[in-house]
């Protein structure tokens, strides 16, 4: 007889292997930090043996590279940029001398799991980590001249790790599991922030970064705009791919020039009487109906002269009229969803039939 946890009222308890990193039976991509380095297979040619050496740039992509001391970069004390895109490396190991040097490092799309060997980087100001196997944000926070970091489709699940980096204006943690805004307070100087494809609920920890003037967070969970009332610089906001339902929220954004929210369950325009500075609405794919809704609430935007309404109702009720619709509605816009507008190319619905 069994209880419901399963226990037979037996005292025998067999014997079980503890196991140091039990991360490494679920994780195919594991890698213990502190394990010992694997030796790195040494180059059989010299990629950079025509390379001038007092270059300032230096790009190898696509060389299946797999040792970064191969290259004996020594050799460039002149060297700043340096593009490593699509290779084999697995770890970030460069001499000193190319550390002092350097401002830009791209090493997207490797093989990289762990964020180390930035100890000297101290003049950074660009680094790219995007498309390799990083899970946690470590190791960069001492990088204080960095003005952007790229970590796009890595297995990042939270922002972290970024304290001290009040130069940066660009972060880009896009195609990441990160469900939460946060830790981002003292990033005073950030201007644009890229949180797309990620699992994000809600906005918020946002109130100090008031100098943001792009903010990218498609396909993500949110349910509702909040968090972006103390963000009066706000230009970009890009909210498509989620399940968005009204557009209230945006209150205290008059800055705003471009607002995607394309691909929600939007049914009406109300909420964008603040919006005096709006040039381009994406509005595709949501659940609009009335053209009469949309010249109430735009027509007074002069400076709008973009908008996509494909995919709504006021679109697929009434194919064939409904740009012209629009364009009668909206006359100062010169582009409707992909096409230009062209005034010599409209027949009004109105009558209009060419004649003079």
């Amino acid at each position: 007889m069994k209880n419901k946890e399963g226990w037979d009222g037996k005292l025998r308890v067999e014997p079980k292997a503890v196991i140091a990193n039990p991360e490494a039976l679920e994780d195919s991509d594991y890698s213990d930090p502190d394990a010992p380095p694997v030796d790195e297979i040494e180059a059989d040619e010299d990629l950079l043996a025509d390379e001038d050496l007092n270059a300032e740039d230096i790009d190898l992509v696509h060389c299946r590279i797999s040792s970064i001391p191969a290259l004996r970069l020594e050799r460039f004390p002149k060297l700043q940029r340096l593009c490593l895109r699509q290779n084999q490396i697995t770890r970030i190991n460069f001499p000193p001398a190319v550390a002092a040097t350097l401002t830009e490092l791209d090493l997207y799309d490797n093989l990289i799991s762990h964020v180390k060997g930035l100890d000297e980087f101290h003049n950074l100001t660009s680094l790219d980590l995007s498309f390799n196997k990083i899970k946690h944000v470590k190791n960069v926070s001492h990088l204080v001249k960095l003005t952007e970091i790229f970590f796009v489709q890595n297995k990042i699940t939270r922002i972290e790790g970024l304290e001290g980096l009040t130069a940066l204006r660009n972060l880009e943690l896009g195609a990441n599991r990160i469900r939460e805004i946060e830790n981002l307070e003292t990033l005073s100087a950030l201007e644009e922030l890229w949180l797309g494809k990620n699992k994000i609920t809600e906005m918020k920890n946002l109130d100090h970064l008031s100098n943001l003037r792009i903010i990218s967070i498609q396909s993500n969970r949110l349910t509702h705009i909040s968090g972006l009332s103390a963000l009066p610089n706000l230009e970009e906001l890009y909210l498509s791919h989620n399940a968005v339902t009204d557009l209230s929220g945006l209150e205290s954004n008059p800055s705003l020039r471009v607002l995607d929210f394309s691909n929600n369950q939007v049914s009406h325009l109300e909420h964008l009487s603040a919006l005096e500075n709006l040039e381009e609405l994406w509005a595709s794919n949501n659940q609009l109906a009335s053209f009469e809704e949309v010249e109430r609430e735009l027509k007074n935007k002069e400076k709008l002269q973009t908008v996509y309404f494909e995919g709504n109702p006021l679109q697929s009720n009434g194919p064939a009229l409904y740009r012209n619709k629009v364009r009668l509605a909206l006359p100062q816009i010169s582009q409707i969803d992909a096409s230009t507008f062209s005034l010599f190319l409209v027949v009004f619905f109105s009558g209009y039939d060419g004649q003079s």
